[in-house]
């Protein structure tokens, strides 16, 4: 798994611990974005968060129908928020 790492730079990273702290941001969109599977990132939070930080998110995220699309309600189907333009470079504009 460390080669794994090796292959994001510091501010991929920095995205990808992001993303999976966040309460919306499901684990299929860091699988879409940087094409990394769930156990990938639970190992990446591993290696990278301090050991009681590692075990609270996994304690807030397991079982969260928000971060596994198979727990999902099928009306709620986005994980991109349009406030992103600094992160994904899309085309909304800043409000």
């Amino acid at each position: 798994m460390k080669k794994e790492e090796e292959k994001f730079t510091d501010r991929e990273l920095d995205r990808i611990i992001e993303m999976a702290w966040e309460d919306r941001t499901p684990f299929d969109a860091i699988t879409f974005q940087f094409d990394i599977s769930e156990q990938e990132t639970i190992e990446i939070m591993r290696r990278q968060l301090k050991p009681s930080s590692f075990r609270l998110w996994r304690e807030r995220v397991q079982g969260r129908k928000t971060k596994h699309a198979k727990l999902r309600e099928t009306d709620f189907d986005r994980f991109k928020s349009s406030r992103q333009k600094h992160i994904t470079h899309n085309k909304i504009s800043k409000r």
